[in-house]
């Protein structure tokens, strides 16, 4: 059993105001991990305030010595890789394979791209007689979800540390140990007291208090839409900035010049890793009409081929979804898409053969589904993919683009430049061309209701700078 019942505020692990705990639930085994506490505004002020003190201190260490401070993170994060991805694995049921081989590089790749970023970054600008300094933003709000802990945890506290900001950070307290070994490694590591701050403990309490705060500058969410909502009214009377990375159901267009063997595995693959829980994953896959049962027996291949089990397990694909929260709305979806009458191709309701405990999700195809049907529409996060026929290349287009989601998307052709003209069209803030892998380099967030700003490289970098302009600064030249 793991427990935490200490806060991390201004660079000690000190009790929470008041006592009351959170069971951490193990979704392969149904059974409690462990516990957290669960903190209130109380807690939250404290820790607001140490930030806000440290700020001043903070925001005005040299380049250099932030750099030494990443590059000592990150050597502690390699040398506690193993731990984190046990702890990644128990608290929200990913492979232990995967965790060590996905979630635990992820986080480190974004540490290490906040060095990049801040080695070569210009902090000001000259234009005319006037400089533009592009400055730490200030005490920052950072929520994060279960889904990639450590993926979405480094994405925020890395370039706001590299940014010169203080932070506190509210881990999802349903998969919060992963974030407490992070916070160790940043004590280790000699962050200064104040500079980052963890408390455990839900939205309505700890992060509606973080998102409403008037001493919080920023506040940096990831998760769903409907939380991203409740995060954007709390944080509108203090008019801070609102930084959101939320939902999706990302089309995945097969043109029918592509490598439709090659195309429909990956994409399945992608559509079910993480148990589906990404969300970015290609869950609607458009194909021409007359090549549906061709995809369809594919896909169906590749979902038989799907090992679902314990996280332990070498031979394990994916194991569990996260709850029995989220166990139960992947049903209700999947019975759904038959009542509303799209053809179950594979897996189905129900946990597969074998289980009867734990969060586990058949690996289910649905072919024949129409844009407005719940499954189509609705971002399941789960192992569920829809199957979905176009007729041209125009209602390809236009099925892509009928969602509230923009957030990723997907287009295969054996013609680049036909890859690239349909990709320009995608109302969506990413297309990856023929299975081409994300960068952390580049922009990672979306259009519409998938959220606003963006995360990764210098565009997350920048999201934690406000710009300044000093007119006249420099000597004016006739």
């Amino acid at each position: 059993m793991l427990h935490r019942h200490h806060f991390y505020i201004d660079g000690q692990w000190v009790p929470p105001t008041e006592q009351g705990l959170i069971d951490v639930i193990n979704p392969a085994t149904e059974e409690i991990a462990g516990t957290v506490s669960a903190g209130t505004a109380a807690d939250v002020d404290m820790a607001v305030a140490a930030a806000r003190r440290a700020f001043a201190t903070y925001s005005d260490v040299s380049r250099e010595d932030r750099l030494d401070l990443l590059t000592r993170i990150i050597t502690l994060y390699r040398q506690r890789s193993e731990e984190l991805a046990e702890a990644i694995s128990t608290e929200m049921g990913a492979p232990l394979a995967f965790a060590r081989e996905r979630h635990v590089p992820a986080g480190l790749g974004h540490l290490q791209r906040a060095i990049d970023v801040l080695k070569t970054y210009e902090f000001d600008e000259v234009i005319n007689a006037t400089v533009i300094a592009r400055e730490p933003i200030g005490v920052c709000g950072l929520i994060t979800p279960w889904n990639w802990p450590l993926n979405q945890i480094a994405c925020k506290v890395g370039p706001a540390l590299a940014a010169g900001c203080t932070m506190i950070l509210k881990p999802s307290e349903v998969a919060p140990f992963s974030a407490a070994i992070f916070a160790e490694i940043l004590h280790d590591a000699g962050v200064p007291a104040g500079v980052f701050n963890l408390i455990n403990g839900d939205g309505p309490h700890v992060g509606q208090a973080l998102a409403s705060h008037p001493d919080v500058d920023m506040v940096s969410f990831t998760g769903s839409t409907r939380a991203g909502t409740l995060v954007a009214k709390a944080a509108a009377d203090t008019v801070k900035r609102v930084h959101q990375e939320l939902g999706g159901k990302s089309p995945n267009i097969l043109l029918e010049d592509a490598d439709f063997e090659a195309a429909v595995t990956h994409g399945v693959r992608a559509c079910f890793a993480n148990s589906g829980q990404s969300c970015n994953a290609p869950t609607r896959l458009l194909v021409p009409f007359s090549r549906q049962n061709e995809v369809a027996a594919i896909a169906r291949r590749i979902a038989e081929e799907t090992i679902v089990g314990d996280p332990r397990s070498p031979s394990t694909t994916i194991g569990p979804v996260v709850s029995q929260i989220q166990f139960a709305r992947i049903q209700s979806l999947i019975e759904a898409g038959i009542e509303q009458g799209a053809t179950l191709v594979a897996g189905g309701p129900g946990r597969p053969a074998g289980f009867d405990r734990g969060y586990y999700v058949r690996p289910t195809v649905f072919a024949d589904v129409r844009n407005d049907m719940s499954i189509a529409r609705e971002e399941i996060f789960g192992p569920v993919l829809s199957v979905m026929p176009y007729k041209d290349e125009e209602d390809a287009i236009r099925i892509a683009n009928d969602t509230v989601y923009g957030l990723s998307s997907y287009v295969t052709s054996g013609d680049i430049e036909r890859a690239r003209r349909v990709a320009r069209r995608i109302r969506a803030g990413m297309v990856h061309l023929n299975g081409f892998r994300g960068d952390n380099a580049a922009a990672f967030g979306g259009y519409k209701q998938s959220g606003n700003g963006r995360e990764w490289g210098r565009f997350g970098f920048e999201e934690f700078l406000e710009t300044k302009s000093m007119f006249g600064y420099l000597p004016q030249t006739i």
